[in-house]
């Protein structure tokens, strides 16, 4: 991360480079994060919140919502620094759930630019770029397309 008089600063829309892959670190999912996630949204589907019911269901145990999933890799991501202040907006996204995540995984996001789009009346540029979010077996449950506007790099000051 680079960092300006005022703090940190990501990758500009110029510095992006296709095919570039950037990896999270990994977070293990808990039964606290299920029941905060679904005291926060409203979503109590007893998929989620009922042990009980989970016995008699074919995955037999609890899983965690996949926006819970999804949401836990774009902060991965962010955590990664290259977004910091040069995000101008999420664009788009696109997901498959593949596989469930439970109680006990880890997860990691692998984030890899497919392609950049110079988008200059936006202030800078559309980058698409694939998403899987990976478990602790290194198998996908989750992969997809995020389409980010990045600011350009700013014009260096005379003076």
């Amino acid at each position: 991360m680079r960092y300006q008089d005022d703090g940190p600063v990501g990758y500009y829309f110029e510095e992006v480079e296709v095919e570039r892959t950037l990896v999270t670190r990994g977070r293990t999912v808990t039964e606290a994060d299920i029941v905060q996630f679904a005291a926060l949204t409203g979503d109590y589907n007893p998929m989620h919140t009922d042990a009980e019911y989970m016995k008699s269901h074919p995955m037999k145990q609890r899983v965690a919502h996949g926006m819970l999933t999804l949401s836990y890799s774009i902060g991965q991501l962010y955590q990664l620094g290259f977004m910091e202040r040069t995000v101008l907006a999420f664009r788009g996204l696109e997901m498959k759930f593949s596989l469930p995540v439970v109680i006990g995984d880890t997860i990691h996001a692998r984030l890899t630019v497919k392609e950049k789009k110079e988008m200059k009346r936006l202030g800078g540029g559309i980058v698409t770029a694939e998403l899987k979010i990976v478990n602790q077996d290194g198998k996908t449950v989750q992969s997809g397309t995020l389409e980010l506007l990045m600011a350009s790099k700013p014009a260096e000051s005379t003076g």
